[in-house]
């Protein structure tokens, strides 16, 4: 008779099944793991549009540090300034004129001296250049009544004059209150006039046209200059340009508003040749 094995001790028992309440919590924890990375989804491309610009600034500054063997970064040309100063007529000893706008530049300098020094400027202007500079005609301002222009008959006349007032100043027989300032063609007393400055220096300056042996400062029909370095520093890049018409109607009206100023210069009454 054959006998029923029995069942080994060592067998596993059947696995027990999840009840319906724990599977339910499974189902939940896997939902909320997911949450942090679907919020993280949601902020990575706002981040990243807010890092866009401040990236771009990164880059800009870390370019601008690189060293001399990058690629040469695109500058903005340097700008040059340069002081240059206002019309002085005082401010050379000698300033020779030439060229197409020569004429138009003693015309602003002789009148700078009058209108900027009306008390302590005498301008000293021979008639054939107050004629050509000014239009003035041969009976005009003959009545010396300004103490800031005087007008001689001619270039020897205007010069014996500053002859013997610089003389005079020199010996303190004169008061020496007005600044001297020559506006002439230099003819052929370019010698001459080099003398008198040179024996009285600071106290008389000249405007010159014409055939001058020293430096001279060519001047366009647009009133720019071309001069000597030695000679460029003390004057403005450009001219003003200045009518013969116009300036008549300044010089008229600075001798008017002079008039009333009248004092004692010595002999000057004005000369025709």
């Amino acid at each position: 008779m054959s006998k029923t094995a029995a069942p080994s001790a060592t067998s596993a028992p059947p696995s027990a099944r999840p009840s319906p309440r724990a599977q339910v919590d499974e189902q939940q924890g896997g939902a909320r793991s997911l949450q942090p990375l679907l919020l993280l989804g949601l902020l990575l491309p706002a981040m990243a549009a807010i890092g866009y610009p401040l990236r771009h600034r990164i880059l800009a500054a870390a370019a601008a540090a690189l060293p001399a063997g990058s690629p040469p970064v695109e500058e903005e040309a340097a700008v040059a300034f340069s002081y240059r100063p206002a019309i002085d007529p005082f401010t050379l000893p000698v300033l020779c004129l030439t060229g197409r706008g020569a004429a138009a530049s003693a015309r602003v300098m002789a009148l700078a001296a009058l209108e900027g020094y009306p008390d302590s400027a005498l301008v000293v202007i021979p008639r054939s250049d107050a004629t050509m500079l000014f239009g003035l005609g041969e009976d005009d301002l003959l009545d010396d009544s300004s103490d800031g222009l005087f007008i001689p008959g001619n270039l020897d006349a205007a010069l014996a004059y500053l002859e013997t007032e610089l003389a005079m100043r020199r010996e303190a027989t004169a008061p020496h209150t007005r600044r001297l300032l020559l506006v002439a063609d230099c003819e052929k007393e370019a010698d001459r006039i080099s003398r008198l400055l040179a024996r009285h220096p600071g106290d008389v300056s000249a405007v010159l046209l014409g055939d001058w042996p020293g430096d001279r400062v060519a001047v366009d029909d647009d009133g720019r200059i071309d001069a000597p370095s030695g000679v460029a520093g003390a004057l403005p890049e450009r001219l003003p340009a200045m009518s013969r018409t116009e300036a008549r109607d300044r010089l008229y009206a600075a001798v008017r508003s002079d008039a009333p100023k009248k004092r004692r210069r010595g002999s000057r009454h004005s000369k025709r040749t």
